[in-house]
């Protein structure tokens, strides 16, 4: 009812003695005053949040329900109806108030009255609410304009006496410190240094206190704005202060937070954007081996994993990163919140084996749970506990619409396709299993009839990838723009949107391949198939059709599609064009060249194109090529395009050798054959020559990468080794290495502190840089071996088939 607006009846219902069998009391009054709220009666459910609260002094998101129905505000209750539980209820800044200035004063200070009347009750600080609560009433004051902005910056230190110790100050104050002018915002941190300067009393407390005023000065913005000195400082200040304070963690069980863990995860970041701002790749080894350590004296800290699950994507170590992820214990519905972190970089690697294990144990776990969900939701229905029955059905239809849900149906059978598609019968019979890929046509179908849900924690990603599909990292650095909320938000709307665009371009793939194989199977002219069947030209209509509707996916008419290909082939335009949709493009070319096999239509205008051959020819080598040429060392170049390389290999290479396959088929005698001479036989020849000069240009690029991953592989782990560690060594005042120094001094043998406790001596001991440098040297070779196998196979595939024609 209250899904349908009809507030009046879900309240009559809920008021009713079927109210109190439903959901407890506390959460009988809460729905009770969000349905007043919306259906317009502000006084009455400003009463019914006032009792909540009474009830409940703790309950954030009931406050800021009770002001803004006293300020007749519904933006808090809007934000309340979104079903996105991956994030936290966020304040608003309403529009400016309706009411007069006198009754905006009279109705905030009855606000006041009843904070002061919770605070009264209040016995003891874990009720953070009314504090919060007078914070936010300032807050409301200034964006009424009556406000008084050192009255909000004296409520923040009070409330930073209080619980500036607790990890959640800095997020529980985030929004407050935004409204603040630069100068208030300043004097706000003058004011919290002094607090941390005091006599201190607890030295958890005081460790506490300095690490949210590291984070106050991130939200600031001060962080960003400091010198690679200043920064470097900083970060020196922090692992210091970390190596100091680990006594103060020598007692705690081994799966407890220590006191002050978070100082390593805010000097990696600064670290790394020390790397951003300098390309020195010591700077990003320093970032790893913060985390490497921290993770050798606690080895449970998932927010150093998660970094390091980054950074060690980001350095084409591959490998480690999926090693990290699984010690996540990522499992149920974590598989569906947490697996961003590493699917996207897994399904653009060489590694199909654990790639295929990631898609399946995630579609088991979906599949499992859909087929549960109608038990869990039966037994809560016997058991009366409707209100959990309403949040199973809605949960289950949050997965179903998941948009990673869709992409995983999508992906697994793409991946199995690529892995046969080095022998076109294994390729077919993938195909054949997957209804020639109709049904992946049906499941995009679906996206324009219900929207996606997005239920990633985007909030655990490092800062310089706050989306899947970018990394700060890859570009320029261009000031502090990127730390910004607003554009923050602006860039997971735009992932969003190209999240929908990209399941569509993906389902098109399997039908698309199929599609193609058929033409190029019926390219002979005057072929008969032993069977005696016919190719059905309603499949080149359907290829056609498709290819129009990936090219408009892309932007473009399929004419223009066409048209820009000939030209970057042929120079006439640049190449960047295609920068940002590379692999999409190449795929579009592989199978407009097996549609122009059987139609010959772009071929009707020789005036205008060449051939579709040596169009698919030039572009592929022409791109893998460059790739392998912009790329140096794996260990001294991160962020380059490895990931790239191999989708050009894997998939527009792999499809343009399954459209060989068939044609080179077409043309080896067997069955029923056309008839010798003619116009046909001269059509033959010609596709013949074709094949074979296609042939030879996939073996001479593909050779060409395979000599790039030998050479790679070639070089001396040692001297890789070497050449990571003698990145850190400190040369002159600036450069990176110093924090690295910090760490070297503590673990040294003759300065270890004995009063650390076993546990943390035992893992300074057993610290090894050199151990780190290894693993890295280690996953980046396995990586470059599963591609080179890759290579390997697709090389010999291709030559057995030259040797054949």
């Amino acid at each position: 009812m209250k899904q349908q607006s009809k507030y009046g009846d879900a309240l009559e219902l809920l008021t009713g003695k079927f109210g109190s069998l439903i959901m407890t009391e506390v959460d009988r009054l809460r729905l009770q005053g969000r349905l007043l709220a919306r259906g317009g009666d502000y006084a009455a459910a400003a009463s019914i949040f006032q009792k909540v609260l009474e009830l409940s002094p703790d309950d954030w998101e009931c406050f800021l329900h009770y002001l803004g129905c006293l300020l007749e505000d519904d933006s808090s209750l809007c934000k309340g109806e979104n079903n996105d539980s991956t994030y936290p209820l966020k304040l608003m800044d309403s529009q400016v108030s309706h009411l007069t200035d006198e009754a905006f004063g009279s109705r905030l200070s009855n606000a006041s009255s009843l904070v002061r009347k919770l605070l009264t009750e209040a016995s003891n600080d874990t009720v953070r609410c009314p504090y919060l609560a007078n914070i936010e009433i300032e807050r409301k004051k200034l964006l009424h304009g009556k406000g008084d902005a050192d009255k909000l910056v004296e409520a923040l230190v009070q409330y930073f006496f209080r619980y500036g110790h607790l990890a959640c100050f800095a997020s529980d104050v985030e929004i407050f410190v935004h409204i603040l002018d630069l100068d208030k915002k300043i004097q706000l941190l003058d004011k919290l240094k002094e607090c941390c300067e005091s006599i201190p009393t607890n030295p958890r407390k005081t460790l506490g206190q300095h690490i949210t005023v590291f984070k106050i000065q991130n939200i600031v913005g001060s962080m960003v704005t400091l010198s690679i000195n200043e920064l470097e400082t900083r970060a020196v200040k922090m692992t210091q202060m970390y190596c100091e304070n680990l006594p103060l963690s020598k007692e705690l069980d081994a799966q407890e937070s220590m006191y002050g863990e978070d100082l390593l995860s805010m000097a990696c970041n600064l670290l790394v954007q020390l790397f951003w701002r300098t390309r020195h790749i010591g700077y990003l080894v320093e970032s790893v081996m913060i985390l490497e350590f921290g993770l050798t004296v606690r080895r449970h800290v998932s927010q150093y994993k998660i970094l390091l699950l980054h950074l060690y994507s980001h350095w084409n170590s591959l490998p480690l990163a999926y090693e990290w992820y699984k010690s996540l214990d990522v499992k149920n519905i974590l598989l569906e919140t947490v697996s961003h972190h590493i699917l996207p970089q897994m399904l653009a690697s060489p590694l199909w084996p654990d790639s295929t294990d990631i898609l399946r144990d995630y579609l088991r776990f979906m599949d499992d749970h859909f087929r549960e969900s109608a038990d869990l939701t039966f037994l809560a229905y016997r058991h009366r506990s409707y209100s959990k029955v309403i949040e199973f059905v809605q949960f289950k239809e949050r997965l179903q619409q998941s948009n990673q849900y869709l992409m995983a149906k999508i992906e697994i059978p793409i991946l199995q396709l690529k892995q046969k598609a080095n022998n076109i019968e294994e390729g077919e019979g993938i195909l054949e299993s997957l209804k020639q890929g109709v049904q992946f046509l049906e499941l995009t179908d679906e996206i324009g009839t219900k929207s996606l849900t997005f239920n990633e924690e985007l909030q655990l990603r490092p800062w310089w990838t706050p989306t899947y599909d970018k990394n700060y990292l890859l570009e320029p650095f261009e000031g502090v723009a990127y730390c910004t909320g607003q554009t923050l938000d602006d860039q997971i709307k735009q992932s969003q949107a190209k999240v929908v665009k990209t399941i569509e371009k993906r389902s098109l793939l399997p039908r698309l391949v199929f599609l193609s194989i058929q033409c190029a199977s019926s390219s002979v002219k005057g072929n008969v198939e032993a069977s005696g069947s016919v190719f059905d030209p309603k499949l080149s209509s359907e290829l056609r059709l498709l290819l129009e509707r990936y090219a408009n996916i892309l932007g473009f008419s399929f004419q223009d599609a066409v048209g820009m290909a000939f030209d970057i082939s042929s120079g006439l335009k640049d190449a960047e064009a295609w920068s940002c949709n590379l692999i999409d493009w190449m795929n579009f070319v592989v199978f407009l060249n097996a549609w122009n096999l059987y139609s010959h239509e772009v071929d009707r205008d020789s005036n205008k194109h060449g051939s579709t051959w040596l169009l698919v020819n030039l572009i592929l080598k022409k791109y893998i090529l460059d790739k392998v040429r912009s790329m140096g060392a794996l260990e001294s170049s991160p962020g380059c395009d490895l990931p790239h390389l191999v989708l050009l290999v894997t998939e527009p290479l792999a499809w343009h050798i399954m459209v060989i396959q068939c044609c080179a088929r077409s043309l080896l005698p067997s069955g029923k054959r056309k008839k010798k001479g003619g116009p046909s036989e001269q059509c033959n020849i010609e596709l013949c020559q074709e094949v074979q000069d296609s042939i030879r240009c996939v073996c001479e690029t593909i050779e060409l990468v395979r000599d790039w991953l030998n050479q790679q592989m070639s070089k001396s782990d040692n001297d890789k080794s070497e050449s990571i560690l003698s990145s850190l060594k400190i040369d002159g005042e600036l450069g990176p290495g110093k924090v690295y120094r910090v760490i070297e001094t503590l673990t040294s043998s003759s300065t270890i502190d004995r009063g650390l406790g076993d546990v943390i001596t035992r893992a300074l001991q057993s610290w090894s840089p050199a151990d780190i440098c290894r693993k890295i040297i280690t996953s980046q070779r396995t990586a470059l071996s599963n591609f080179l196998r890759i290579c390997d196979s697709k090389i010999k595939s291709v030559k057995e088939l030259k040797a054949q024609l």
